[in-house]
């Protein structure tokens, strides 16, 4: 009788861990269906250690150690549960926070990684991240056909994300329509060449958050992590 309990509570005790561990694993919502709670697990812990004690065979009683054992899974159990609930919570407030924060960006211009060009009013905004400062920098526009438009120079540039203007005009001088262009960009220190990321600029119009984590729509440029804003206009 004693090894028939023994076994069904060493059983129990596996599941109550396996339960615990598969909660850590589970999706961000702000609870897991099925998952036990602390009081639950005390509770099943307490009913199994009377009911194991008092089926226990008199001349051979449990000994201290598989008590002792038992109250260091149940610790075990418990502390899994705790630190799933107060991850859980981190989460929720980490998450509120960002859409907080992106939330403030509605309205405003920003800079995420991209080459494209979106004229109107004879006016576009590029922008570049630059691995270090450059004393030459090119950026070369193209039409939606690939077709050479003009190439500007903007001179020397310091390191880091900024933004530029075109005027919408063609090496010519004349005025391109309105629409869609892509630029590449050149960039040189002396004569070693400096990486260069282009930038597309466009305007937060919403905030989605997501699971993970927030999300601005940038007009054209669709759903673009917040992480990836570079510059904010």
């Amino acid at each position: 009788m004693v090894n028939a309990t023994q076994s069904s509570n060493s059983a129990l005790f596996n599941s109550l861990n396996a339960g615990a561990n598969s909660s850590s694993t589970a999706s961000t919502s702000s609870s897991s269906a099925g998952a036990p709670t602390a009081a639950s697990i005390q509770s099943t812990f307490l009913t199994l250690l009377v009911t194991q004690m008092q089926n226990q065979d008199p001349m051979n009683p449990m000994d201290n150690s598989q008590v002792t054992s038992q109250m260091a899974q149940l610790s075990t159990v418990e502390g899994i549960s705790q630190t799933n609930t107060t991850l859980q919570a981190l989460n929720n407030s980490v998450t509120s926070n960002q859409s907080l924060q992106a939330a403030s960006m509605i309205g405003h211009g920003v800079l995420t990684p991209g080459n494209t060009l979106s004229l109107a009013n004879g006016s576009a905004i590029g922008g570049i991240n630059l691995a270090q400062s450059a004393s030459n920098v090119q950026v070369a526009i193209t039409d939606a056909s690939g077709n050479a438009v003009n190439t500007l120079q903007l001179g020397a540039m310091p390191a880091g994300a900024q933004s530029w203007q075109w005027n919408g005009a063609n090496a010519a001088g004349a005025a391109m329509p309105s629409g869609n262009y892509t630029f590449t960009v050149n960039a040189t220190q002396g004569s070693n060449t400096v990486t260069a990321t282009a930038l597309t600029y466009g305007l937060v119009n919403g905030v989605t958050p997501g699971s993970s984590g927030v999300s601005l729509n940038v007009g054209q440029n669709g759903l673009v992590p917040m992480s990836q804003v570079q510059q904010i206009l």
